[in-house]
């Protein structure tokens, strides 16, 4: 009964508030022709469009409550740590379908579910789409992801026995099923998005190596995969809120700090020394398509204790941080999936 009672409350939690956003109507993007009073070239046009599309403000739509609705029932220990093809998961991959469909994100394939090819027991990744608004730009794709997977049950210590993955990778999840909430109610993206919750991470990037392979064969034009991994507490000692894997890879920090009022992504020595890069559910996408595919993160080696062990629990957590997180990243992905042309690109 407890997990029945868990699951319908963050269901509820999270469906009254699902079409509720906190920031004021955007302005009618209109381009060169929208722009009354001048002629301008078409380089201001896009200047201007971008500013349009992206303001540089920090949205409030996410919350400690949202955040948490999600969090307590990904980390609870009735899904007994997520691990892949497992009971637990499956409850975790009904939840998040739960969420897509009340959040007008459609099943990217016949349904959500997306059977892994590479992976015994049965086990899938959850994929979601939300098409884009402009005519030519929905044709490119941006790639929302993270793992929902966890390593499940491991050496008992102190009488626990469950790894409930809260920050590896409760975190990351719930940071794109709240970004699936903000677009899939505002939609306000002119490009098409995927958003791509992966199992069998834990086993070698298994889903995403699947998913990435799959979506190369059907010729995917894909813009860029931004990943989301360990978010749920934050970095320490930094002059930055964010890191991405691969910093010098790309322009992809210099791409989201210019849709922000600080220094909201930085560069960690450790990421690169650990290649971090290579590491999670980017590389697939790298490896596949050649276009810029990274990692956002706020673990940093010295922030947090539990990684793949069994204290790895909600009550840890910074749910303030986590809706930061949310809510710094809206206009970045604004900016990324509106700017008419492809702004990110490999050094």
């Amino acid at each position: 009964m407890k997990i029945v009672f868990q699951y319908a409350l963050a269901l509820l939690l999270i469906g009254c508030s699902s079409t509720k956003l906190k920031e004021t109507p955007e302005a009618n993007i209109g381009g060169p022709e929208g722009l009354k009073g001048r002629v301008v070239t078409s380089e201001e046009a896009v200047e201007e469009d971008k500013m349009i599309a992206a303001p540089k403000a920090t949205t409030s739509f996410s919350s400690k409550e949202e955040i948490g609705a999600i969090m307590n029932f990904l980390a609870s220990d009735e899904l007994q740590g997520r691990d892949s093809g497992s009971e637990g998961i499956a409850k975790a991959a009904d939840f998040i379908e739960n969420i897509f469909k009340e959040n007008s994100i459609a099943p990217y394939f016949k349904t959500y579910r997306d059977t892994l090819s590479n992976f015994e027991p049965t086990a899938y990744n959850m994929v979601g789409i939300l098409e884009g608004t402009d005519p030519v730009l929905k044709k490119e794709f941006v790639v929302i992801g993270a793992h929902y997977d966890h390593i499940g049950r491991i050496k008992e210590d102190n009488g626990d026995a469950i790894a409930n993955g809260a920050n590896d990778n409760a975190s990351g999840t719930t940071t794109v099923l709240e970004l699936a909430r903000y677009f899939g109610n505002a939609k306000s993206n002119k490009r098409s998005i995927i958003f791509a919750l992966f199992s069998a991470e834990e086993k070698g990037l298994l889903g995403s190596k699947h998913l990435a392979k799959k979506l190369k064969e059907q010729n995917l034009n894909l813009y860029a995969m931004l990943n989301f991994e360990m978010v749920g507490v934050p970095l320490a000692d930094k002059d930055y809120f964010m890191y991405i894997t691969g910093y010098e890879r790309s322009n992809l920090a210099e791409v989201s700090n210019s849709y922000t009022t600080e220094n909201l992504i930085g560069f960690l020595p450790t990421a690169k020394e650990f290649n971090l890069f290579q590491r999670s559910d980017n590389y697939p996408f790298h490896t596949e398509f050649g276009v810029p595919s990274q990692t956002y993160c706020t673990f940093d080696f010295t922030n947090f204790d539990h990684y793949h062990k069994v204290g790895d629990e909600v009550e840890l957590m910074d749910y303030d941080h986590m809706a930061m997180v949310v809510n710094k990243t809206i206009p970045v992905l604004k900016g990324i999936l509106n700017a008419a042309e492809r702004e990110i690109k490999y050094n």
